[in-house]
């Protein structure tokens, strides 16, 4: 994917003091414990590096610990003159470790507080990219759709509020909703980590979200990363979060592991700044009313509320598309004020005949198929005119892909023949039993 030309919001400062980092002197002093107690000796700049910290605020972490003679100075590094001291926990920095392992056992960067979250969040608000035309048209080149769908997807996109796609299965939703993440260009910043009322909240996640580590040739956005910004904050593109049917209510709340006393960060917050889809809505345990009243604060006004198992409980920031896809009449999925708050209703139609071709001559293309024109004519007449089958944009690709299975287990090239497409056809539709 191009990174190029794309635009950085305010990256966070980063703190010289552990004052300005916010959190609080015990909860770092913890965790670099903890860092010591697994790894043993360390110089500042190796610890610097684990929590995320600038050397400065470790090197005070570190003396405040000596001060409190839960660490020792253990000699130089190495012989050069700019070699650092190495720190150990001492006797009674040993127990105090443990302790603090028993009470969470994270080890790893330093959190940022809720509040500065907050902040940087709203800073880089996915309403403050404007997605232009020629980005959807391009966005969206790889299927074949309606052009009059370009227009309804626009303002949709650019609202930041919700979105239901809806129609027959095969015509391109989901592609749609994926498609949807290419249109952003921006980069954001999101935490390892947050801290909220002493607790730890995992929020980085590698399997959705995707670090930004080069730039190109572009000279002022590879000058904002290479500054020295805060190091507990991770640029990323805007995330992309897909769920279907496995999404369940419990994936909307904090997951605490009681047996590491932490927890991990929502599905849907970890798509804060992107786009969050749910795919095949309406097909989940929960039904989709649930879901909607489970959502109609966060929809309507931007914030969502998560308790920890303390009982405390706190705002987060909802800034997101989220983007509802299913192939159920929106009337069955809720009743009037839960459909309400699905702001944008778009409605994906099946293809014409002439896009129903082009999307045909397309899967022979990327499945290295010579397209037979008059095959092609006959099984299009026998199957879709004269049986009235209801044209998909799903059918190629399937089609295709069962003649080259065919084909290759024949052990001959593949070919489009009116023998492989009838036997092609014949595995796509079920059969009622006589």
């Amino acid at each position: 994917m191009d990174i190029t030309n794309k635009s950085l919001p305010t990256p966070p400062k980063q703190p010289m003091t552990p004052e300005e980092t916010g959190i609080n002197i015990d909860f770092l002093q913890r965790l670099i414990g903890k860092l010591l107690q697994i790894h043993g000796t360390m110089t500042p700049s190796e610890i610097a590096k684990e929590v995320c910290l600038s050397p400065p605020v470790v090197a005070s972490i570190v003396q405040g610990l000596m001060r409190l003679q839960l660490v020792e100075a253990r000699g130089l590094a190495g012989n050069d003159v700019r070699s650092e001291l190495r720190y150990v926990l001492g006797a009674n920095g040993r127990a105090w470790a443990l302790e603090s392992m028993a009470l969470s056992s994270y080890i790893g960067p330093a959190p940022v507080t809720l509040d500065d979250f907050t902040k940087q969040i709203r800073s880089q608000s996915i309403l403050r990219e404007r997605i232009s035309r020629p980005q959807i048209i391009e966005g969206l080149s790889h299927l074949v759709l309606p052009e009059n769908l370009i227009d309804q997807l626009g303002p949709a996109v650019n609202s930041g509020r919700s979105l239901l796609l809806y129609g027959d299965s095969g015509n391109g939703k989901t592609s749609i909703a994926e498609a949807v993440g290419s249109f952003f260009r921006e980069i954001i910043f999101i935490p390892h980590c947050i801290e909220v009322g002493g607790q730890i909240i995992n929020f980085f996640d590698a399997t959705i979200h995707k670090p930004v580590s080069e730039f190109g040739e572009d000279t002022e956005q590879s000058n904002l990363l290479n500054s020295k910004f805060d190091a507990r904050w991770i640029p990323i593109h805007r995330p992309i979060v897909m769920t279907g049917g496995e999404l369940t209510l419990e994936m909307l709340d904090l997951i605490f592991n009681s047996n590491s006393n932490f927890y991990e960060a929502p599905t849907h917050l970890k798509a804060a700044g992107g786009i969050f889809v749910v795919d095949d809505f309406g097909r989940q345990r929960t039904n989709s009313q649930a879901f909607l009243n489970r959502w109609i604060i966060p929809l309507e006004r931007g914030h969502d509320y998560l308790t920890l198992h303390t009982g405390k409980k706190f705002a987060v920031p909802f800034d997101q598309l989220v983007i509802f896809s299913t192939n159920i009449e929106p009337v069955k999925l809720a009743d009037t004020a839960g459909l309400r708050r699905l702001v944008y209703k778009i409605f994906i139609p099946s293809p014409t005949s002439a896009d129903f071709k082009l999307i045909f001559e397309r899967a022979c293309k990327a499945g290295e198929i010579p397209f037979d024109e008059e095959a092609y004519d006959t099984f299009f007449r026998n199957y879709y005119q004269t049986n009235g089958a209801i044209l998909s944009g799903a059918h190629p690709k399937y089609i295709v892909d069962y003649i080259k299975a065919i084909c290759s287990y024949r052990g001959v090239a593949p070919l489009m023949t009116a023998e492989t497409l009838d036997t092609a056809w014949s595995n796509l539709h079920v059969r009622s039993p006589v």
